[in-house]
């Protein structure tokens, strides 16, 4: 099983990632180090999951694209730190500005299919982000359109009481794919906060 997983998982890399992918650095120093792209980087260190990769800037023609692993169907938490000056409104991409376009391909290394997948924004660790905190799914609804999910056909937004994206009527298969796209609004800019994502399974 996990050797069929391992070739897969291969595979898949040299499909997913394109020929012009960003070069991307990683502190190998740390265990689970952060990897970086744009005005950001990316960690695994709370377990559960994988980074397998990282690319782009972060603007809406290059979302940073980050390719990882789920290991069960349990919440796992992202944690996200800008690494460049923060200011707010400067360009997207060059420094941490409050706006971040994210496109998530994860795989299925659970034994168990998943029916729905739900992204949660938190400044304080494993405490939902409240809807004046200004860190949102894009609450102010300025590009909806950058919602998207190739497995899951709606999604619905939620930024009462709490700042949650849940995508829905789809299914992704034990070994399989699924890709996310949205973006992440800060507009009061903090050099580091998380992003819980929690794939939904069959009620027993």
């Amino acid at each position: 099983m996990m050797r069929c997983l391992a070739i897969l998982l291969s595979m898949w890399m040299a499909m997913a990632l394109p020929a012009a992918a960003q070069t991307v650095a990683r502190d190998d120093d740390a265990k689970n180090g952060p990897w970086l792209a744009g005005a950001y980087s990316f960690s695994d260190e709370l377990g559960g999951f994988t980074i397998r990769s990282v690319s782009g800037l972060g603007t809406k023609k290059d979302p940073i694209f980050i390719v990882q692993e789920l290991n069960s169907a349990s919440p796992v938490t992202m944690i996200i730190r800008a690494t460049r000056t923060i200011k707010p409104f400067a360009f997207a991409g060059d420094i941490a500005n409050g706006v971040i376009h994210l496109r998530i391909r994860t795989l299925n290394a659970s034994q168990l299919p998943w029916l729905e997948f739900e992204f949660e924004l938190q400044e304080i660790l494993r405490k939902p982000s409240v809807y004046g905190d200004g860190l949102s799914f894009d609450q102010r609804r300025t590009d909806s359109s950058v919602i998207v999910s190739d497995r899951f056909k709606q999604y619905d937004d939620r930024f009462e009481p709490y700042d949650r994206l849940i995508y829905y009527d789809g299914y992704v298969d034990p070994l399989d794919f699924a890709e996310f796209s949205f973006m992440i609004t800060d507009f009061t800019p903090q050099p580091e906060f998380y992003l819980l994502q929690d794939p939904r399974i069959p009620a027993s």
